[in-house]
């Protein structure tokens, strides 16, 4: 017993000596597998970050590259310079009281934009026409450079449309004209200039409620016509007042209009314009021949004009007056009086809504210094509109003037017009 006993006691011991050496082995064995746990979750998070970091690199470069690309294209889509055409053409039959019928071609008006930004822009017109000949003329109808001042003023430089009155720079075109021919007195030889060469301010700014518009130009002016009978005295033929690129007196031109819209709808004008102007050729209808002339005198050249237009609806009014004088002259090679043209027409349509027929009256006296070419006008026309930019007309003029003279001469007038 004694011997059992001491070999409990001895195994007591043993176990009670191992026992810290185990608890311990246990602790250290924690700690490290803790140890390595927390180093794998710091890898697993530098991984993670390094993952990360190169997905947002790509990203970066990827958008950049696309910014750049979307600009290139975008250089194509929104380019600095804009280039632009549209125009207008007709076509149409003349049947006069006194003549045969005849189809003709009335002009093919091609224009030009070109545009740079929002700073400026060169637009002209071309005009091609048929003569009764077959000839084919071609025209400069104008050719600006536009620039774009600030937003209520363009400066204009070059050949331009006259901005005295409405009709010729804003209704002359075919397909825009509700009736096949233009009044009487706003053509060549009219009371109406046609065009001028030179610089022109024009824009527009509010009034208080209302909008207005404005036009001022200093230009070369226009050339006079002379004829005589006899070959001694002479009288004042006509105004050639189409845009001449030289000046032939040596004294500039001043004129403008404003424009007033005092409520929707309605538009009220008023324009002038004053300078000197010589003659530059002269007529013998005793010889039957035309001479050009120079160093002429000075004749005062003086325009007025007011002009309305009100649209309601589908009733369209407007009218227009215009006068021209020329001063006298008592030296030179054709000394002779002054002289006036005036114009003026009213004109008034009604568009058959929803339909796409419309009428049109227009009533319009032309006054010159020749009784030959003095007419009382009126004209009533019929149109259907095949898109809003495609009009077929029928018209019919009742001309009063001097007997078998073509201002007294009446007649029927068909016309497509198409602007494009």
């Amino acid at each position: 017993m004694n011997k059992d006993s001491r070999r409990m006691k001895a195994g007591l011991v043993a176990f009670v000596l191992a026992l810290p050496v185990n608890v311990y082995a246990e602790s250290a064995y924690d700690t490290l597998r803790n140890q390595v746990d927390s180093l794998k979750k710091q890898l697993e998070e530098v991984q993670e970050s390094l993952k990360n970091y190169q997905s947002e690199n790509v990203s970066k470069k990827d958008i950049a590259e696309l910014k750049k690309e979307v600009r290139e294209a975008g250089e194509w889509k929104n380019p600095n310079t804009l280039i632009h055409m549209s125009g207008y053409a007709d076509v149409g039959y003349t049947d006069s009281k006194d003549g045969d019928g005849s189809f003709n071609v009335g002009t093919f008006s091609p224009i030009f934009h070109f545009q740079y930004r929002d700073l400026v822009m060169l637009e002209s017109e071309l005009e091609f026409g048929v003569e009764p000949d077959g000839e084919t003329e071609v025209a400069l109808e104008y050719l600006t450079v536009d620039l774009f001042l600030n937003d209520y003023m363009a400066l204009v430089a070059g050949k331009f449309l006259s901005p005295v009155g409405q009709f010729r720079q804003n209704l002359h075109p075919s397909w825009i004209n509700k009736l096949p021919s233009a009044p009487p007195g706003f053509g060549h030889n009219g009371a109406a200039p046609v065009s001028d060469v030179g610089l022109q301010l024009r824009g527009g700014f509010p009034v208080g409620g209302m909008r207005s518009n404005y036009a001022l130009y200093v230009s070369n002016g226009p050339e006079l016509n002379a004829v005589t009978e006899d070959g001694a005295e002479f009288e004042l033929e006509g105004i050639e007042a189409e845009g001449f690129g030289e000046d032939s007196d040596g004294r500039k031109v001043f004129g403008g209009r404003f424009g007033l819209l005092p409520m929707p709808g309605l538009e009220i004008g008023i324009s002038g314009a004053t300078g000197k102007a010589a003659v530059t050729s002269l007529e013998n209808e005793l010889t039957e021949t035309t001479s050009s002339l120079s160093n002429e005198s000075r004749r005062d050249y003086d325009v007025y004009g007011l002009d309305f237009a009100w649209q309601y609806k589908a009733i369209n009014i407007r009218g227009e007056f215009v006068k021209t004088t020329i001063g006298s002259a008592s030296s030179g090679t054709t000394p002779s009086p002054k002289a006036d043209w005036s114009t003026w027409y009213t004109q008034a349509s009604y568009r058959f809504l929803p339909g796409k027929f419309e009428s049109v009256l227009r009533y319009t006296d032309f006054d010159s210094p020749h009784d030959i070419e003095d007419q009382e006008q009126w004209t009533l026309g019929a149109n259907y509109l095949f898109a809003n930019n495609f009009i077929g007309k029928l018209a019919y003029e009742f001309n009063d003037g001097i007997e078998d003279t073509p201002a007294d001469n009446d007649r029927w007038l068909l016309q497509l017009a198409y602007g494009f």
